[in-house]
């Protein structure tokens, strides 16, 4: 009993660590639900951006009340945080969409810009069978791969952006219609019950937080043992590009661990969170190996995304060249944050206070 006095977390405090911290989650996500309500109806920008800040701040709290009541699940009451857990999974998931087909198209368009070898598509090249004559020297001032690559570039951007901006207008009708719906509204009360009351259970105050913290670590180094790392030690993937453009629509089965991976890397953060609090120091190496699963996640998609344009029926096949382009640019996209990875997560531990 006297080491566990020495323990921080250990004995009452722990479960007063952990009720704090999802107090102060559940304190956030009702100060953001009301700057949403408050800002959501109106068209001036800045009510825009402040509309779109608070969605952020609800799916950030909503994540992480969701991953505590995971990780910390033998704290708490089982019937209340396994009924609270999808429901707040399925509202971050909703918020989250708008500004993901958001972000997935402006990293399409940026990349065919880059890929093309413009800032801006030439007007001739929005239509494949105009006339040569049309712009005398037009197409003679590019190679012929990069002419086509340009021409195909303009009707690809264009129709990335009609299939990603009806997409994204939907998920934003979707995520008014959540907010407004009675399962959202259930959310939103346990929510406000958290926030004055945490169900803990007796074995909260028999045990420390550490432990199970510790089982989140060892569940994101065991997912993290069974990556290829050797394959991501090399900068090309060939073998990611092998199913890319074919009939199958299926996910790339080679993303799946390494989303996992993510998941888990995040929910080992907000435990350090509990842990630590504001205190928490700040681990570079976990930093940056975060930051390359994120961008492996966003290049994934894009790519998912350009390969799905790319079956669109009867299109130009100068239309279906940059697709082809841009899909196989993503993938070597998300070989490159494999690569970063593995760089980052092989390094030593370094923090800063």
């Amino acid at each position: 009993m006297a080491q566990q006095h020495l323990d921080p977390t250990a004995g009452p405090v722990a479960g007063d660590t952990l009720e704090a911290y999802l107090q102060a989650q559940a304190t956030e996500f009702l100060r953001a639900l009301r700057q949403h309500r408050e800002t959501g109806g109106t068209t001036a920008t800045n009510g825009v951006e402040e509309a779109v800040d608070a969605a952020r701040a609800l799916r950030r709290s909503a994540r992480r009340i969701s991953g505590t009541l995971h990780t910390f699940r033998p704290f708490l009451d089982e019937g209340w945080s396994e009924g609270m857990r999808p429901e707040l999974a399925w509202l971050s998931g909703t918020l989250a969409r708008e500004h993901a087909y958001g972000a997935r198209l402006e990293r399409l368009l940026a990349a065919l810009h880059r890929l093309s070898g413009s800032s801006a598509f030439p007007a001739q090249a929005a239509d494949p069978d105009a006339h040569p004559g049309t712009h005398p020297g037009a197409r003679a001032q590019l190679p012929s791969e990069k002419g086509a690559l340009t021409v195909g570039a303009a009707k690809a951007g264009a129709l990335l952006e009609r299939q990603l901006t009806l997409a994204r207008t939907r998920a934003h009708s979707a995520a008014l219609q959540a907010l407004g719906s009675s399962r959202f509204h259930a959310v939103a009360d346990n929510v406000a019950v958290l926030a004055s009351e945490v169900p803990l259970t007796a074995s909260a105050s028999a045990t420390g937080l550490k432990p199970l913290a510790a089982a989140a670590d060892e569940r994101l180094c065991d997912a993290v043992a069974g990556l290829p790392l050797i394959t991501a030690g090399h900068p090309y993937n060939a073998e990611a590009l092998i199913h890319g453009l074919s009939a199958d629509t299926a996910p790339q089965p080679q993303d799946s661990p390494w989303h996992q991976v993510r998941l888990l890397l995040r929910l080992h953060r907000y435990a350090r969170e509990v842990l630590f609090g504001d205190e928490a120091p700040v681990d570079v190496r976990l930093l940056t190996a975060g930051q390359a699963l994120d961008r492996h996640r966003d290049a994934a998609e894009a790519a998912a995304a350009a390969a799905s344009a790319a079956r669109t029926p009867r299109i130009a096949p100068a239309t279906a060249y940059a697709l082809g382009v841009l899909h196989a640019d993503q993938r070597h996209e998300v070989e490159a944050a494999r690569f970063a990875f593995q760089r980052a997560w092989m390094r030593e531990t370094v923090g800063t206070p």
